[in-house]
């Protein structure tokens, strides 16, 4: 594939569930309501034409509450289910044509899934978990095994390898579906809401070890959560879905400082934005200080990409405004206390 294709590659996906789906589409496409489609027709529209491409080595986050059809999407984008219609091309394949023995294939070599309940084998040890995919693929056993003691390690699960899943608690559960989905190393990787069961201080370090391997290995990852927190700590872009729809792609930026509608607003409201803004969206410009030249060169300085959270403390240590500057160090201009309050008001 040319750098600039995209490694994902999903247009006009649609995934009705009951026997009147083509009038149903026709019904949605005319604006009718998911609902009001249930009521005349009995069918039910999980995935609403939906379309987006998901770039080599990002980590695109889907987001929505509980029967938003997030879940569906993932399930179709790897035929776990089978899409109504619309095309999906993943890795230079065109998934929608594959026969079951290419999608096979697909699974072992260039597709893993980690979902929400961790499916482990609990008749194998944990490293003989991680090891499966590579012993279905015929990966010898000295090698495969040599393999997952390296990936238990690279999980943070050195020394576990003997002992089996019941012996484990949640969190290092999920580093084994973590490993076990590495171990094929796959392209592309689908979760679908992993953390979601974990209690919240072990699924901020799983969202924090996630956050290390995808530095470190660069994967490509579809990420399904319900929790705009975790949707802002891990995504490069972030897709907000609603009855079936996509409402709003963007980064994390982007949906915060311009919601698309009420709804979004309505995630974005308690959103932690000291933790995603920047000193550049924060900042007026340098001409409208009213400061001297000897009075800017004099401030405390942070780079224009610097986030609010990083730099508070030190503003709030000083009466006066901090310069931002560029890479090259020249002023762009300067962030005040008013500013930042403005910024992070709530409703803002």
């Amino acid at each position: 594939m040319a750098a600039d294709t995209p490694i994902i590659d999903v247009s006009g996906l649609w995934k009705v569930f009951g026997g009147s789906a083509q009038e149903a589409k026709r019904l949605a496409s005319a604006g009718v309501s998911r609902s009001e489609i249930h009521e005349r027709t009995g069918s039910l529209i999980a995935v609403n034409d939906v379309s987006f491409s998901v770039a080599a080595g990002e980590t695109f986050v889907v987001m929505g509450l509980s029967g938003s059809g997030k879940s569906t999407l993932i399930r179709c984008l790897a035929r776990l289910i089978e899409p109504t219609s619309g095309g999906i091309e993943m890795c230079g394949e065109d998934l929608i044509a594959l026969d079951d023995v290419g999608l096979r294939e697909i699974r072992r070599h260039r597709l893993s899934m980690v979902f929400q309940h961790f499916g482990l084998f609990p008749h194998r040890t944990v490293l003989d978990n991680v090891a499966f995919g590579p012993e279905v693929c015929g990966v010898p056993r000295e090698q495969r095994r040599a393999d997952a003691l390296e990936l238990l390690s690279t999980v943070g699960l050195e020394g576990w390898g003997d002992h089996y899943p019941q012996q484990l608690s949640g969190g290092m559960q999920q580093r084994v579906g973590l490993a076990r989905a590495l171990a094929v190393d796959p392209d592309v990787l689908f979760f679908d809401e992993p953390f979601s069961a974990l209690d919240p201080l072990i699924r901020r370090d799983m969202q924090d070890e996630l956050i290390e391997l995808q530095l470190k290995l660069q994967r490509t990852l579809v990420f399904i959560t319900h929790d705009f927190t975790e949707a802002l700590r891990l995504a490069d872009r972030i897709a907000i879905m609603r009855d079936g729809e996509f409402v709003q792609v963007g980064t994390a930026v982007e949906i915060i400082t311009n919601p698309a509608n009420d709804y979004v607003a309505a995630f974005t409201k308690d959103a932690p934005k000291a933790k995603v803004l920047t000193a550049d969206h924060a900042m007026k410009p340098a001409a409208s200080a009213a400061l001297t030249a000897s009075e800017l060169a004099g401030l405390a300085r942070v780079g224009r990409w610097t986030v609010l959270e990083d730099f508070i403390p030190r503003l709030l240590s000083s009466p006066d405004p901090i310069a931002v500057e560029d890479d090259a160090g020249a002023v762009l201009g300067v962030v005040s206390h008013a500013d930042v309050a403005r910024l992070l008001e709530p409703g803002r």
